[in-house]
């Protein structure tokens, strides 16, 4: 059992502590610490490595509060994510990345160190993937990163993809057009898009076909120059309509493939496109693969414990297969 002290300039105080010391009493009960304050100095005290853990959530803030002049829920538990996990990042320089403004002029910048990495990899590499779970801003900085290079006519156009698994790309059953056919299935890409870039421009620029937006299956026989193409969902691919897409890539094009292996709606025998090209172009230098995890869920903090509980309960699953296979196999060896 140890006390650490830490000073904390008064004006901060109650943006580090936050709303009814809610801040404080989160950390306290992660990280299983005991705190108190008096004039700016505070005092955490417990085991050992909670206490400098503990501290270091309270520095972090305090650079946030500082340069922000609030700290956000977010924050506070990414704060404390990568306390637990002893990585080594500063939080408040992240959001010193702006990539866009929403059309409220709300300010989009990668949140967590594993979204910075994407960022950069959007930003340096011809092919990014970006793999994780849901939640983790894959797709919403990816469209950033398009309609940012759209406005700087870096690219002439925006075209966004999905493959429509749901519907086994076979939409002629459902009623109406072509275009009340998809929107279901690329009603998640519509929503970054009308947040980002408003719905008056996301028409305007649509029915200039300067934005399209189009299941996977409709790619096939292109050739895509001087465009920002998305690939969401990407789990859902088979191999075939991986390289297909992947083969559709022209000159003064940048690429984004995403997707969450965990949540893949192809046939159990079925191997995913998104799994096989990230084991087969691996050492290609001009892609970038970003594997983001549940420390860089910005969603709800519930998102982020049903995303830890899902990975729990999936490691688990696979050691009791493979503990199973051994057995079948030293079993037949016998």
């Amino acid at each position: 059992m140890i006390e650490k002290e830490l000073s904390i300039e008064t004006d901060l105080l109650n943006i580090v502590f936050g709303v009814y010391d809610a801040n404080i009493r989160k950390i306290e009960k992660v990280f299983n610490v005991s705190f108190s304050s008096h004039n700016g100095i505070c005092v955490f005290s417990g085991d050992e490595n909670n206490v400098y853990a503990a501290e270091r959530v309270i520095i972090q803030l305090i650079k946030i509060a500082k340069k922000n002049g609030m700290i956000t829920e977010q924050e506070v538990d990414y704060c404390i994510s990568v306390a637990l996990k002893d990585i080594k990042v500063d939080v408040q320089s992240l959001n010193n990345d702006v990539i866009c403004h929403t059309c409220m002029g709300k300010p989009v910048s990668p949140k967590t160190a594993g979204q910075k990495n994407y960022v950069d990899n959007i930003k340096n590499k011809m092919i990014t993937f970006g793999v994780g779970p849901a939640g983790t801003g894959k797709t919403y900085l990816a469209m950033a990163m398009a309609i940012e290079a759209f406005k700087r006519d870096e690219v002439m156009r925006i075209i966004l993809t999905r493959p429509a698994i749901e519907a086994g790309e076979k939409l002629g059953f459902l009623p109406g057009d072509l275009q009340s056919k998809v929107d279901p299935y690329l009603r998640p890409l519509y929503d970054a898009l009308y947040q980002i870039m408003g719905v008056e421009a996301f028409q305007k620029n649509l029915e200039k076909g300067l934005i399209e937006v189009a299941p996977l299956a409709y790619m096939r026989g292109r050739t895509l120059d001087n465009s920002f193409i998305i690939l969401d969902e990407a789990q859902n691919t088979t191999p075939a309509q991986m390289k297909m897409f992947l083969t559709r890539i022209g000159f003064g094009s940048k690429v984004v493939v995403t997707g969450d292996l965990s949540q893949k709606d192809l046939a159990t025998d079925q191997k995913s496109g998104l799994e096989n090209a990230l084991y087969i172009l691996k050492s290609i230098d001009d892609i970038g693969v970003t594997h983001l995890t549940s420390v860089d869920v910005v969603r709800h903090p519930l998102v982020q414990k049903i995303v830890k509980a899902y990975e729990k309960h999936e490691q688990k699953v696979n050691k009791n297969i493979k503990k199973e296979i051994d057995y079948k196999r030293n079993k037949h060896q016998l």
